[in-house]
């Protein structure tokens, strides 16, 4: 078993809370808390990704997202404090006015290149060939949310973490949102690591069901492979719930803002519009208004600053 290095970027561990909303209790995994600017889950696998950009001498490091991408901030701001640059390809528009997590983009200083959603499907492509043309500078390439196969450690060893504050063998799973799959992925390793057979659900937020599935999967299956890991992942562990993003991924419906709120109003705890609303969105239907949601612990993996792009939308 080969474990890979890293560099300590994140608060962790990150409390788990029993939560009171609407009169019943629940578990939530604050990632959210992580830090301050680097709130969120993506730090964690920044942790990995970085330090493998170091071991590589890299100088430069690119990544990509929407306008409003946590792992995009994220990374801006953690590569600044460990002596990189940053070039982001993003999916928007460049006359935005800048708010949310695109303010502190531009903020960290890092170089922007805007991307039609034709060009974005892509933008892997770009970025290598881009980092082909770089004289005197070596780059890093990290797929969008940071979902490699390094990256994903920072959730392998999250189900260890999580396992110290609770007994997961009396848990019956955790629910998420889901993007680029890297939490999935390293839930579904950990667990296996460490002989669980937790159930996860993660709630789409953009692709297909299909295309999701086979994401975590290879993920997971790749990782194994690399890190010569003595385990086999469970695929029927993974129940993916879709359905919670038909708006789009960059938008939000009225009712799915109502909970947001309310919620906020009776924890103080703040969701974003993306995922962690949606993924909430999906919790309440599927585990709280049917039961005690004691045997399903939800993880909050941040992005509140995309909430301060759709203030309107909150306020309204």
């Amino acid at each position: 078993m080969i474990v890979p290095k890293k560099l300590n970027l994140a608060n962790i561990p990150t409390p788990l809370h029993k939560i009171q909303f609407e009169g019943k209790k629940f578990w939530m995994k604050r990632d959210e808390l992580t830090g301050v600017e680097l709130t969120g889950n993506k730090v964690r696998k920044l942790e990995y990704l970085l330090y493998d950009a170091k071991k590589k001498k890299s100088d430069i490091i690119f990544t990509s997202g929407g306008d409003q991408s946590n792992h995009a901030r994220a990374t801006c701001i953690a590569s600044v404090a460990n002596g990189f640059e940053t070039k982001l390809f993003l999916w928007g528009n460049q006359n935005q006015k800048p708010d949310g997590n695109l303010f502190l983009d531009k903020l960290t200083g890092t170089d922007i290149k805007f991307l039609t959603k034709k060009e974005y499907k892509n933008v892997f492509h770009i970025m290598e060939e881009e980092s082909k043309l770089l004289k005197n500078k070596k780059a890093y390439v990290i797929p969008s949310g940071g979902s490699t196969i390094v990256g994903i450690w920072g959730y392998i060893n999250f189900v260890k973490e999580l396992s110290e504050q609770i007994d997961l063998k009396k848990i019956q799973g955790i629910t998420f949102a889901n993007g680029s799959a890297g939490t999935a992925a390293g839930i579904l390793v950990g667990s296996a690591l460490l002989g669980l057979n937790l159930k996860l659900f993660p709630v789409m937020v953009l692709d297909t069901k299909e295309q999701v599935y086979e994401e975590i999967k290879d993920l997971a299956i790749r990782c194994v492979e690399k890190f010569k890991l003595d385990v086999k992942v469970n695929m029927q562990n993974v129940e993916i719930i879709d359905g919670y993003s038909k708006e789009g991924y960059k938008n939000i419906a009225p009712e799915k803002i109502k909970l947001i709120n309310k919620f906020f109003k009776e924890t103080g705890i703040l969701l974003d519009p993306t995922y962690t609303g949606k993924a909430f969105n999906a919790y309440y239907d599927r585990f709280l208004t049917v039961g005690k949601g004691n045997k399903v612990i939800f993880l909050h993996t941040g992005g509140i600053y995309g909430a301060f792009a759709k203030k309107k939308n909150y306020l309204d």
